[in-house]
């Protein structure tokens, strides 16, 4: 079932490594926190991106953090029309699912499977392995299967006590959990055929101009009357500076048209904005929604240095 690779020893230390690390900086932010802040980053911390990470340890005040969080619910709610956000819900719940299942002596957010689960959800399909030939692994063997990411993972109960470490995975997990991390598993996916898609940004500081690239094969493109190809899309851009304060939110509609022959041919559909961004330096959060019939939305945040 798994696809041998010698860089997953490697891969998976660091995998471990970085997430105690991570768990490590909630607890100890360079800025003293109030209470609510405090409260907020032990839990959101989980499912923060690097740069978020950055910017809220750097914000220097209480009006400036509650600002931080009331955004950082709101850009993962995948349906803003209704009262509840679904995204957070979820998100708590996994959590205390997480801390209530997998008591390895200590938080169950804090163990490998927690940490998988809480980003990942449940998955799709576990098997659990008690016989087997490998004399490293004294207890049972865990597997998780993730349809939706072309994923699989082992978990090994080395001691045969309980206590289950990641082992092996089949896929990209690093890509399918720093894009849960920005929501992007939640809501419907229509006008993106993967709900997963790296797109690309750049700045040009001299023209103050942003250019977005989306990858034609993952769109999928509506047809108009006259046969045209076309896609009706919501860019919303939050700016922040490199002290984490947001500097600007900036929302336009955009239509892209393309005839029969060029739709053919394309591989990439380009996008530009003019946008001054002060120092040319800072954070750019980017959300892109299909309008219409055809909803969905993707997710990025950008450091441009």
């Amino acid at each position: 079932m798994w696809k041998k690779n010698w860089l997953r020893p490697f891969v998976y230390l660091l995998f471990l490594f970085s997430a105690s690390i991570f768990i490590s900086c909630a607890k100890s932010p360079p800025v003293k926190l109030d209470p609510e802040s405090q409260e907020f980053y032990e839990l959101a911390s989980l499912i923060m991106s690097n740069e978020e990470n950055k910017m809220f340890r750097l914000l220097p005040d209480e009006e400036s953090r509650r600002e931080f969080i009331r955004e950082f619910w709101e850009k993962r709610d995948p349906f803003p029309e209704t009262p509840e956000n679904e995204f957070q819900q979820e998100f708590l719940t996994r959590v205390k699912y997480a801390d209530q299942r997998f008591r390895e002596g200590g938080k169950g957010r804090n163990t490998d499977r927690g940490r998988v689960y809480i980003l990942l959800g449940p998955p799709d399909k576990t098997d659990e392995i008690f016989t087997h030939d490998d004399p490293s692994v004294r207890g049972s063997i865990l597997l998780w299967i993730y349809y939706d990411h072309d994923l699989g993972i082992e978990f090994v109960d080395e001691k045969g006590i309980g206590q289950y470490r990641l082992r092996e995975v089949s896929g990209n997990l690093f890509e399918a959990m720093d894009f849960n991390r920005l929501g992007g598993r939640f809501g419907p996916g229509s006008v993106f055929k993967k709900r997963m898609i790296n797109f690309k940004l750049d700045y040009h500081h001299k023209e103050k101009k942003l250019f977005i690239y989306l990858p034609a094969k993952a769109l999928n493109f509506s047809e108009d009357e006259e046969g045209y190809n076309y896609l009706s899309l919501r860019f919303v851009f939050y700016i922040y500076n490199r002290k984490g304060q947001r500097i600007g939110k900036y929302t336009e509609d955009r239509l892209y048209q393309v005839n029969l022959e060029n739709y053919l041919k394309l591989k990439e559909v380009e996008f530009s904005f003019d946008l001054d961004l002060p120092d040319g330096r800072g954070y750019i959060d980017v959300t892109i929604e299909g309008r219409g019939e055809k909803a969905g939305r993707i997710r990025k945040l950008f450091d441009i240095s």
